[in-house]
């Protein structure tokens, strides 16, 4: 990192950033918040902070890229709103390193962060999170804000209590895709932790989060669907009440009948402008048949089904299978899977050059049945009372093909030079498995049960998910 870069970044860190929550979270029941363009932060569960740190190379594809862990505080502005920004820690926190408990009478302002506290650039220290082109929104005393102050946020009127809602858009005047301002069926969710971090902050001004690639920042118009992976989704530690809780929660559901059920979605349909979005509740209530309509309607636009997503995404779940067959001991408990897609169809040209081939401009494709759709290229959970999943921002390279993700986090993408036609005309679609506030293996030695073998229930919810989705790609007709 160059001088000039390295005093912009330390001089952007005095400021801090400026957090909001994440519109595209479709599940969970804690707050995921965006901290930048390419990244979000969730709260830090020591387990889960422990798994990126140390997760098994050939799995660093299938998950966000870890990018650090910040300090995060309520502080109020010049006119008395209330904001929650956030500070790097240093690079050298332990694994073990969790939220203290927010009933400990501290002192906040002795707790503090330093504001000139340095990070390494293997964390946050990275022009694409904190340089000028980085698009962080740095905290400055009475600035401008671009989203409602987090008082407006928590007091914004809930929908009724739906399980599958309809929600239109609203356009621009501009030629800009509409852009969701926030999920009514998370809305209660993200509000509640909220809002439990602000009375708690009366005693503990301080918290620490982990901060993730940002899996939906290269789409346009995300459309994210939340699975709920395995056949058992409480962990060796579970207390024994919630851990029955659970048992029977995967045993109603189609957890047990096929190793996965449904935690929450968000679908673009083109031809009324509305997304569709489908609660982690509603998840609980499908049989097998729904199960299998409700991804038909995941994969479809509103005009068609998009069949051109589906054999990226069997290819994806294919080798993710073959990692995580080869992944010993590892149980991956109460973890979601989580599937994106640009709801904005468009193709991109592409004209030969002597170094190979050059990016043309981008336009419309009005007749989606022809269309050749490209490279737009592309996407959270502290389980601490239920094992719900929280979508986990994100966005990142494809994997089929492209740069696995522990490439630099700053990565554009930009190897799409070096990959064939065939690939280059191919939508982009990103599969990666998140939330791993359960997981254990035995290189985690203070855990008191050690497995042997594979993890049969998550591997037996992707075949399952390959199964219908098959089906889904041989259908005849809409």
């Amino acid at each position: 990192m160059s001088p000039a870069v390295e005093a912009q970044a330390q001089e952007d860190m005095d400021k801090g950033v400026m957090l909001e929550p994440f519109v595209h979270q479709v599940g969970g029941h804690c707050c995921v918040l965006r901290f930048g363009e390419q990244t979000i932060c969730k709260p830090l569960i020591p387990r889960e902070h422990r798994f990126y740190k140390t997760l098994p190379p050939a799995m660093r594809k299938f998950t966000p890229q870890y990018r650090g862990v910040v300090s995060v505080s309520f502080e109020e502005d010049e006119e008395g709103n209330l904001c929650l920004i956030a500070y790097p820690l240093h690079s050298d926190l332990p694994t073990d390193v969790e939220n203290k408990d927010p009933s400990a009478d501290c002192d906040p302002k002795r707790k503090m962060l330093q504001r000139g506290q340095m990070v390494t650039s293997a964390q946050i220290l990275e022009s694409e999170i904190y340089s000028k082109d980085g698009r962080g929104h740095h905290f400055r005393k009475g600035q401008d804000k671009r989203w409602p102050s987090l008082q407006d946020y928590l007091e914004m009127e809930q929908p009724q209590q739906v399980d599958v809602l309809h929600y239109s858009l609203e356009h621009s005047h501009s030629n800009a895709a509409p852009q969701l301002e926030h999920n009514p069926l998370i809305l209660k969710c993200q509000q509640q932790h909220l809002q439990r971090m602000k009375e708690n902050a009366k005693h503990h001004n301080q918290y620490k989060f982990i901060l993730l690639e940002n899996l939906t920042w290269r789409y346009t118009i995300p459309c994210v669907l939340d699975l709920k992976m395995g056949t058992q989704q409480h962990g060796d530690d579970t207390p024994e009440e919630k851990k029955a809780i659970r048992i029977r929660r995967c045993q109603q559901s189609t957890s047990a009948t096929l190793g996965v059920r449904l935690s929450g979605m968000q679908v673009y349909h083109s031809d009324s402008g509305q997304f569709m979005f489908m609660s982690k509740l509603h998840g609980h209530k499908l049989t097998v048949a729904d199960f299998k309509e409700a991804l038909f309607k995941f994969f479809h636009s509103g005009r068609r089904l998009r069949r051109e997503l589906l054999s990226q995404v069997l290819s994806q779940l294919r080798e993710m299978q073959a990692v995580l067959e080869s992944c010993e001991s590892y149980r991956f408990y109460s973890s979601s899977l989580l599937i994106i897609y640009d709801g904005e169809q468009h193709r991109r040209h592409f004209s030969s050059t002597e170094d190979g081939l050059s990016e043309g401009e981008e336009e419309d494709d009005k007749e989606e049945e022809d269309e050749e759709e490209v490279e737009a290229e592309p996407k959270m959970d502290e389980d601490e009372d239920e094992e719900e999943s929280e979508t986990e921002g994100a966005s990142g390279s494809p994997h089929c093909p492209a740069p696995s993700s522990d490439s630099s986090s700053g990565g554009s993408g930009s190897s799409s030079i070096s990959q064939s036609c065939s690939d280059l005309r191919s939508p982009v679609v990103d599969v990666r498995m998140i939330d791993f506030a359960h997981t254990t293996c035995r290189h985690y030695r203070e855990d008191s049960v050690v497995h042997e073998g594979k993890d049969s229930g998550y591997i037996f919810g992707i075949q399952n998910l390959i199964t219908i989705i098959s089906e889904l790609e041989n259908h005849s007709t809409d």
